[in-house]
């Protein structure tokens, strides 16, 4: 009992001293921007409320794509379920830092597992739009796990915690998102043709977000890999 417990410190001890990684291409204006919105927060918005405040936005981004079925003005529904998102996932761990009531362990368990359910949510109602095959969203959806897996064991291995890459980050995917939303509500979902199939540009932009997906997951994956090959050598077999 004794040694879990000392275990169980040691894990706690490396997840408080993990190193957030984010560099993106909106970084330096959206930091000010989130301190700001930080500092006038009343008294009753915990980190917590703004956890459930990005988890009501992937809700409201959910519904606004099953209703796209009936009416494309329901895209600005959509949009406006990533700004909420946005406001709550990009403020509840500013706000902890801000107040200096920051829960290392518990805040990082919280926040990804409501990420997880959070891209659950948006990559389902992608698929159930008409702009999107529901494969190509389940894919892209496979993805976004596989790369949170990665960052999440690269957290545990080396202490880096990285929320970025190549200057693209959750805020970046955002502004995609809503920038398709805006070209196919005034230009409309034009299909593209590959072989028997009609893609939508929807379709198009999904495949693309794979292939970036994938591309990240096998570099990085062999990347650092490598890097903890030389680090940790271990047993090697004699030529």
């Amino acid at each position: 009992m004794r040694l879990k417990s000392i275990k169980l410190k040691k894990k706690t001890k490396d997840i408080r001293k993990h190193k957030r990684i984010l560099d993106t291409f909106t970084g330096p204006l959206e930091r000010p921007l989130l301190q700001w919105l930080a500092a006038r927060q009343p008294a009753w918005v915990t980190p917590d409320v703004l956890t459930g405040v990005s988890i009501f936005g992937a809700v409201v981004i959910l519904v606004g794509f099953l209703l796209t079925n009936y009416s494309k003005n329901y895209l600005w529904l959509v949009t406006f379920g990533f700004v909420i998102n946005w406001y709550g996932d990009s403020l509840d761990g500013t706000l902890a830092r801000f107040r200096h009531i920051e829960r290392p362990v518990y805040g990082f368990y919280i926040d990804h597992v409501a990420d997880a359910f959070v891209e659950l949510l948006i990559f389902l109602g992608l698929g159930l739009s008409p702009y999107v095959r529901f494969d190509l969203a389940c894919l892209a959806l496979i993805g976004y796990f596989l790369l949170s897996v990665l960052v999440y064991v690269r957290t545990c291995v080396k202490g880096e915690f990285t929320i970025s890459y190549g200057k693209l980050g959750p805020t970046e995917a955002r502004l995609i998102a809503v920038s398709g939303n805006t070209l196919v509500y005034f230009f409309g979902a034009a299909t593209i043709p590959l072989f028997s199939l009609s893609l939508t540009i929807y379709d198009w932009i999904a495949i693309g977000v794979i292939i970036l997906e994938a591309t990240i997951s096998v570099v990085t994956a062999f990347r650092q890999a490598s890097l903890l090959s030389r680090q940790d050598p271990g047993y090697r077999t004699p030529l």
